[in-house]
Formats: C-alpha cells, structure tokens, sequence
C-alpha cells in the first residue's frame, strides 16, 4: 500500500487488482487488526487509498472461490476479472507486479 499511496501522490492513476489470498485484505473487517509500525494501520491506508482515488478490484473468481460476495468487502472494492486490468495494460499503463 505505500508504493500504491506513493503513486497517487506522485499524482499517478493507481489501480491494484488482489488475486488469490490478497482478497482476503479486503473483506470488512479483516485489515482492522494488521498494523506495521512504524507505518499507518493497513485499514487506514486502504480507506486512505481509495478516497484518493485508488481503484481496487477483487478478482473474480478468487472472490468467488472463498465464498465472498459484494457485501463481504470494502465499500469501494470493485469485483472484476482481469480483462479490467487488460484494458488499462492495452492503453499503454505501466505496471507492476510483486
């Protein structure tokens, strides 16, 4: 979330697509208690991230297979398969992937 929050404020567009386990970041609830000091609380950053005009999508299927729905996430998460994320690679976004 830094290198994410670092972006927006570098005045970049950050989009951050979570598959397999990194959905579960997103459930409600489940950033509440994951804190690396000295940095902000992982919610905060993810609230933070957003109202600044982060996009995060939830895979598809991965969302699915852990029997999460809409309602189960962040306001804001958007569920989505990788296609949204091809069209922004197809109009030239950079990416990165760790």
């Amino acid at each position: 979330m830094t290198i994410a929050l670092g972006g927006l404020t570098s005045g970049l567009k950050v989009s951050i697509f979570l598959t397999s386990s990194g959905v579960d970041i997103v459930r409600r609830g489940a950033a509440d208690m994951t804190h690396v000091k000295p940095l902000e609380p992982l919610a905060e950053m993810l609230r933070n991230f957003m109202a600044r005009g982060g996009t995060l999508w939830a895979c598809t299927p991965c969302v699915k297979s852990r029997g999460y729905t809409q309602e189960n996430l962040l306001e804001g998460v958007v569920i989505t398969g990788a296609s949204a994320m091809h069209e922004l690679i197809k109009r030239g976004a950079a990416t990165l992937s760790f």
